[in-house]
């Protein structure tokens, strides 16, 4: 009799992104072909992304512990990406992770001057909030 191993929810993939990315990928390859894919199929898709995303994350936490550091960063990846032989991924990834460090980095921008506009009307607010509830005489003795 076989059993069956059971995957802690939290680490389940969202089978509705993986079948979109599957399909996606499988229209790529065949245009012209509306290629379905079984449940089965389905379910051993997110299991060996599950497992990879596993390997990859122990590699990574290993090359980030021999730099003597507690955080995976991204460059990390890319380096356990390289000792697990899936070489040809590096470049594509890094330029991706380059583009939406662009893209983000002209978000993060605008936030932060958000926040500065924001801290300034603040200051300014408390500011007349002080002056307002000053008497006459007290203004008169500041000058």
């Amino acid at each position: 009799m076989e059993t069956e191993k059971v995957v802690p929810e939290a680490e389940e993939l969202p089978k509705t992104i993986v079948r979109r990315v599957v399909k996606d990928k499988l229209h790529d390859c065949s245009p012209d072909t509306d290629i379905s894919v079984h449940k089965d199929a389905l379910l051993a898709f997110c299991e060996s992304a599950r497992i990879f995303i596993h390997y990859l994350s122990a590699t990574a936490n290993d090359i980030c512990k021999e730099s003597k550091r507690q955080t995976i960063n991204a460059e990390d990846v890319l380096k356990a990406i390289e000792a697990i032989d899936f070489n040809e991924f590096v470049d594509p990834l890094r330029d991706s992770l380059d583009e939406f460090r662009q893209k983000n980095a002209g978000k993060r921008a605008g936030t932060s001057k958000s926040k500065e506009e924001k801290k300034k009307l603040k200051v300014e607010g408390e500011a007349s909030k002080k002056s307002c509830g000053k008497t006459e005489k007290d203004k008169k003795n500041e000058e």
